[in-house]
């Protein structure tokens, strides 16, 4: 899957080894002009490319099985539950598990209340150890595995095409399969971000209104934080897009080293035949955009 400005390219290896490739409109809420500007326009982004993956998945499975490609698209309401379910799935386990972790570290004497520097401490470890874990353990299963290889062939032929190199398995293979402006970078940036600010926000906010009640009490910590994530990922989003923008320098390196470590992960070696596929998708994006 290759994005240009306007729109995506999705490119599927079938089953005789004929690449197809579809170019589509890129679903956007940047139309609005409000989710256009700088500290606004994270969270759309995050939505939107949550929508397209989604969709090229779901037409990508559809051809590499041969199917009828118009039959194995989700229709808006099956997206939208799809995409719902994603969200929360998402939310639950790197936000509401790791909270209510933390408050068993409190019930052991290992942490202070959600008051505290310390039980924000907790919260931040058990994310980062949850969502490294989760991605740790789907990369064992061999279709992500190969999801990931593609990932990586994506990664190498931008690189090519960046460095004005012709986009042959040849010329792709050398380079890296990490690249800074990866959306795993993003969701790292967004969980880091997250933990310094639930960290400050939170006993803050507790300040205003607290409930006397336990239960109640961490029910209302929890969603303020749900609430919080559209602020996250703006402020997230702006520090991706600064740090890709100016990858030579030795402060934004410093920034996207922990998503390039990430990348060691959510990328593999791809074959040459991966990187066929990769090459075509880019190609078609950017005859695409020529027109």
């Amino acid at each position: 899957m290759m994005r240009a400005r306007n729109s995506l390219a999705i490119a599927v290896r079938k089953p005789d080894g004929e690449i197809s490739v579809e170019v589509r409109p890129w679903f956007t809420f940047s139309s609005w002009k409000l989710f256009r500007k700088p500290f606004l326009r994270g969270f759309p982004v995050l939505m939107e490319t949550m929508v397209n993956g989604i969709k090229a998945l779901n037409y990508s499975a559809s051809v590499a099985v041969e199917e009828d490609e118009e039959a194995g698209e989700l229709t808006n309401f099956h997206l939208f539950l799809t995409l719902l379910f994603a969200v929360a799935a998402a939310l639950g386990l790197f936000v509401v598990l790791p909270h209510f972790i933390s408050v068993c570290m409190e019930w052991l004497g290992y942490g202070g209340d959600v008051e505290s520097l310390s039980f924000h401490v907790w919260d931040g470890v058990f994310k980062m150890v949850v969502f490294i874990g989760y991605i740790a353990a789907i990369s064992l299963i061999p279709d992500i595995r190969r999801v990931f290889q593609y990932h990586g062939a994506e990664h190498k032929v931008i690189w090519t095409y960046e460095e004005g190199r012709d986009l042959a398995p040849a010329s792709a293979r050398g380079y890296s399969r990490l690249h800074p402006r990866c959306g795993t970078a993003f969701l790292l940036f967004v969980l880091a971000v997250s933990i310094l600010l639930y960290a400050f926000l939170v006993p803050w906010l507790l300040t205003f209104y607290s409930p006397e009640q336990f239960v109640f009490k961490h029910l209302y910590i929890v969603a303020v934080k749900l609430l919080l994530m559209v602020p996250v990922s703006n402020v997230a989003y702006e520090l991706i897009k600064f740090s890709g923008k100016f990858n030579k320098n030795i402060l934004c390196k410093a920034l996207c080293w922990p998503g390039l470590m990430m990348q060691m992960l959510t990328t593999k070696e791809p074959d040459d035949e991966q990187i066929e596929v990769a090459i075509a998708a880019l190609q078609c994006a950017v005859q695409a955009e020529e027109k």
